[in-house]
């Protein structure tokens, strides 16, 4: 085991020699007077439970465990006590158990969580996470790529995010001859855009069809040597070869999906076909549900019908399979791979995982060493924040879904498939204005009593409220397409498409003059504006000389008839699926 910063990395195993320090709740690495230190869990029962390591099996504290020690302990002479917080009054008698802070379990599990999603790199997201414990040893593990103005350079902890999840198909480590294509530069096999909401209460994972036929657009890529090379953009080819094709890099594959979909993506993770083999090895398998039994000669699956459970090579041709599913195609083998994923992410969050340092050791070492970044979240450190954000959100509240798609008309024999131009805008667009795909309750926010009286009180008839529409940093065209909704729909009959406002703004705003405010509550309980987003005033004279309120859509406008308080919109006929139910592939 690769130990950076430590001499001899052969004659110490980091995993036996783990502390839990009183003080700060995490696990650290006493190497003696000369050694390191490090945060990083170590496996039961190992050196480090001779010095204050947890014992859950006897109830046991890091505390009791010193109490109760021989006071000859030589080889560990030179750690340090458990160290009293300033102020603090000193602990009692052992036996009384008083004036010492309890050790709740729920908070260390807190310590070494993981929480994780994806395709064949998906989980590596989480699981990152525990590589922070690391530290310096781990970081080393993870493989970078500048993609330049293809992603951001930092990683914030208050905005919404998009990560592009990348499983290749290049053919590398030891008993992958058979998958893949020979001789492969790595094409981008799996692909699944991830959208972590901004206010973390729900996740969108968009699967992208390896098959579906785009248009791939100039790449600057930077080159070993530092300089940068411009590689030719190509028409009509399949989205697999965005990637490795002509020296593209993963920068290739964002600005593809930003092409197709128009949504920017700001970083990127990738890893090959080790990826399933290891992080499945590391967690003692993944149960997987067929309802129907497979012995699929392609893949080399062999699997009854019901409930099993796989892990390595066996999972790996899970995931690989097509010919034993649905229609034998990609798109069935898609739905397969977001069952498996589903059932994996319960796994890593289940107190199986959660509290076993062992298998959190594993865990970290396989996905470092199987994991490409790009240079934005390319630090440890970096990867432990996407981790903690990711973790914030329900496996409920996690969709997995497709691109929709239909046959590529331009194919006699069906191989290739297009984007569906009837379903997809409105799947692009919820995603663009971050809405969840799941009903999510969302928290009201702490708004100051005089802001949230502005939605209290009588409400005018629909057809009384007078308002002209203004885009004021919408997609184009949404200040006609909700005025035809307001007046068809809602009864918003004396209302106006007022044009483009001056300015661009991040939130959507109503305002009104105070003789106007019945008919100001009365529209923003139909459009689900905040009291914040009501602004009191003064009105503005129509061309028939009517007072009439002024409503600017700003950048959070979610589309004509979606109230804004809402986080979800019915979708169109999209196959959806949650992280927290279980599936049986057929």
């Amino acid at each position: 085991m690769d130990a950076q910063g430590r001499g001899r990395a052969d004659d110490i195993d980091p995993a036996d020699q783990w502390v839990l320090n009183p003080d700060t709740g995490e696990y650290e690495l006493r190497l003696g007077a000369s050694g390191a230190q490090s945060t990083v869990p170590r496996p039961r029962g190992s050196a480090a439970d001779r010095v204050g390591g947890p014992d859950r099996a006897r109830g046991r504290t890091a505390a009791s465990d010193r109490e109760s020690s021989s006071p000859q302990q030589p080889q560990n002479a030179d750690l340090p006590g458990p160290r009293r917080r300033r102020g603090a009054p000193p602990p009692e008698e052992p036996a009384s158990r008083r004036g010492r802070r309890p050790v709740k379990k729920k908070s260390k599990a807190k310590k070494i969580l993981v929480w994780t999603g994806g395709t064949m790199a998906f989980v590596l997201i989480g699981v990152a996470g525990a590589g922070y414990l690391y530290l310096k040893h781990l970081e080393g593990n993870v493989t970078t790529t500048d993609v330049g103005s293809a992603g951001k350079s930092g990683f914030s902890k208050d905005e919404a995010f998009n990560i592009l999840i990348i499983g290749t198909d290049k053919r590398t480590g030891k008993g992958n001859e058979g998958y893949g294509d020979k001789g492969s530069v790595g094409h981008a096999d799996t692909n699944i855009l991830l959208h972590v909401s901004k206010d973390r209460t729900n996740a969108t994972a968009l699967s992208i069809p390896r098959d579906l036929i785009v248009d791939v657009p100039n790449c600057p890529t930077k080159q070993p040597d530092g300089s940068e090379k411009d590689i030719p953009g190509t028409h009509n080819v399949r989205f697999n070869t965005s990637l490795g094709q002509d020296g593209r890099d993963a920068g290739c594959t964002m600005r593809t999906v930003k092409e197709v979909t128009g949504i920017t993506v700001d970083h990127f993770m990738m890893a090959d076909f080790n990826a399933v083999k290891t992080l499945t090895t590391a967690v003692g398998g993944v149960e997987v549900c067929l309802a129907h039994s497979v012995n699929d000669k392609e893949s080399k699956l062999k699997l009854p019908a019901g409930e099993s459970v796989v892990e390595g090579e066996q999972a790996l041709a899970f995931v690989r399979t097509r010919h034993s599913f649905g229609n034998q195609g990609d798109l069935d083998r898609i739905k397969v791979q977001q069952q498996f994923l589903s059932s994996l992410m319960r796994k890593m969050s289940s107190s199986d995982t959660l509290t076993s340092p062992t298998k959190l050791v594993s865990l970290a070492e396989a996905a470092t060493k199987a994991l490409t970044v790009d240079t934005g979240i390319g630090k440890v450190s970096t990867l432990k924040d996407v981790a903690l954000q990711l973790k914030k959100v329900p496996p409920k509240n996690i969709t997995f879904l497709t691109v929709p798609v239909i046959d590529n008309p331009a194919e006699k024999v069906k191989a290739t498939v297009v984007v569906d131009q009837t379903r997809a805008p409105q799947v692009f667009q919820m995603i663009t204005s971050d809405t969840s795909f799941t009903e999510v309750k969302k928290e009201a926010a702490k708004e100051k009593a005089a802001i949230a009286a502005r939605l209290k009180g009588t409400k005018s008839a629909a057809s009384d409220v007078r308002v002209r529409i203004l885009n004021g940093g919408a997609p184009g065209g949404s200040a006609q397409e909700q005025l035809t909704w307001l007046q068809t729909e809602a009864d918003v009959t004396k209302s106006e498409n007022a044009g483009n406002a001056g300015a661009v703004q991040s939130t959507t705003t109503l305002e009104y003059a105070p003789d106007q405010a019945d008919q100001a509550r009365r529209l923003a309980d139909i459009m689900g504006l905040s009291g914040a987003a009501m602004k009191p005033g003064k009105s503005v004279t129509n061309a028939q000389g009517k007072p009439t309120m002024t409503l600017v859509l700003g950048k959070d406008f979610k589309g004509a008839g979606v109230k804004l308080n809402s986080s979800t919109v019915a979708t169109p006929d999209v196959e959806k699926s949650t992280a927290d139910k279980v599936q049986c592939a057929r």
